[in-house]
């Protein structure tokens, strides 16, 4: 479970328009904020990946290409970063359908149905909170350098 605590040691509040256009503001926006914590390249593609999925599902399903705001918020505590990311739309009726891989609720727009299975593969935790014509919120963790070994200088000695 997603638990995004008090106590960050440094956040970030975004809104912008739920624009196709947008999406890869948003993800850079997201990438710039997570340099902090000197991330490596794979770790920021990462990153990258689950926020232009859940803004693209956000502008396609929950906004269905009308345009509203997208709010995305970003904390960091420790070496993890925490992400929301909010559409105040139409709602998903079934959470556990729609995150099944292969499953799209818009099959005629030649949908992947795997925004939910790629924002699970990259980061540590997905959760997804939805309530119809209220909105949805992806709420994901990444814990960044866990895979990383401290670099020192007698290393390469």
């Amino acid at each position: 479970m997603v638990e995004i605590v008090n106590g960050m040691t440094n956040e970030m509040r975004l809104e912008f328009d739920s624009r196709s256009s947008n999406e890869s503001f948003a993800r850079v926006t997201v990438a710039s904020f997570m340099t902090q914590l000197n991330p490596t390249l794979e770790e920021v593609s990462d990153v990258k990946t689950a926020v232009s999925e859940a803004v693209t599902n956000a502008i396609i399903h929950g906004y269905q290409n009308e345009v509203h705001k997208i709010e995305i918020w970003a904390g960091i505590t420790g070496r993890t970063l925490c992400l929301k990311i909010t559409d105040h739309g139409v709602g998903i009726e079934n959470i556990e359908k729609a995150m099944e891989p292969l499953y799209t609720s818009k099959p005629e727009l030649e949908r992947s149905g795997m925004g939910f299975s790629f924002m699970e593969a990259f980061m540590d935790e997905v959760q997804v909170e939805s309530e119809l014509h209220k909105g949805t919120t992806v709420k994901m963790k990444k814990r960044i350098g866990k895979e990383r070994k401290a670099w020192n200088v007698q290393s390469l000695l």
